[in-house]
């Protein structure tokens, strides 16, 4: 079921006609639904829909939300760049910024402390596939298909290239890259693009469990993983293990981390405030 309730956010983002935004989504607090909401261009990403995507994700990482989940309304989940607003403006230095500030967006969904959920309901297709391939995690509908389809065009998925590669196995990634074909939602989940598949009808019921339990961690651990997460997979081994060694030290000397181990000892639930 598509819905986003349009409405002014604490975060100090605010709602717009092509982006929603809803606070407590899924009746969860601290769950901030950000919905693409261009469905008549199959949510391709112009240059303004970058920009307030950008100035929507930025303000979310400040506050204090716990999960965002990254929807779309319509037939398509995103289809990539809008090529009518490329074929409009072919200057290399529009095309050297919008590019540099699409890889910007995509890398503050890496960055930013909350982990972002892809709710995927329909085609996901060139720097749309590279949306759901930046997000933390990805929930898709059995009916969703994902391409990396800019060779058909003449236009090599470079950008979507650098995610994809470290989302699913290298020949796999290169075959999607030269082919440009569709895959389906199961050969995305055996892949590794995707973490859970689920009927249409259902897919909002499984989003809204995989950011309860998201939610039911403690903040402060959940925030430390995930950017230790992806600062040592950039890094080799010796200098990862370095790396989270210090991290899990820092970690567990918190209290949060202190009081739940103390009730494993005591085989108690944790009481903590997250």
């Amino acid at each position: 079921m598509d819905h986003a309730a349009s409405t002014s956010t604490s975060s100090g983002a605010p709602a717009s006609d092509a982006l929603l935004i809803e606070h407590d989504a899924y009746a969860l607090p601290g769950v901030v639904r950000v919905t693409l909401n261009r469905p008549d261009a199959f949510n391709a990403l112009s240059e303004d829909l970058i920009a307030q995507l950008q100035a929507t994700l930025s303000a979310i990482a400040q506050s204090d939300a716990r999960v965002v989940v990254l929807a779309a309304n319509g037939r398509a989940y995103c289809a990539g760049h809008d090529l009518k607003e490329l074929r409009a403006t072919p200057s290399l230095e529009f095309y050297q910024t919008l590019f540099g500030r699409c890889s910007a967006l995509m890398m503050t969904l890496q960055r930013m402390p909350q982990p972002v959920i892809a709710r995927v309901q329909g085609i996901a297709t060139a720097a749309g596939c590279q949306l759901v391939a930046m997000c933390d995690m990805a929930v898709a509908a059995d009916t969703a298909r994902f391409a990396t389809s800019g060779i058909h065009y003449g236009l090599f998925c470079s950008t979507p290239a650098v995610p994809l590669s470290r989302n699913i196995p290298r020949k796999a990634a290169f075959e999607m890259l030269m082919t440009g074909d569709f895959i389906d939602a199961a050969k995305a989940r055996e892949l590794g693009l995707i973490n859970h598949m689920t009927p249409l009808d259902a897919l909002d019921a499984e989003v809204a469990a995989l950011a309860q339990r998201i939610c039911e961690k403690p903040a402060a651990a959940v925030r430390v993983g995930k950017a230790l997460f992806y600062r040592q997979l950039e890094t080799g081994i010796e200098a990862a293990y370095q790396m989270a060694g210090q991290a899990i030290a820092c970690n567990a000397i918190d209290p949060v981390a202190q009081e739940g181990m103390q009730a494993f000892i005591e085989k108690r639930t944790p009481n903590w405030r997250a």
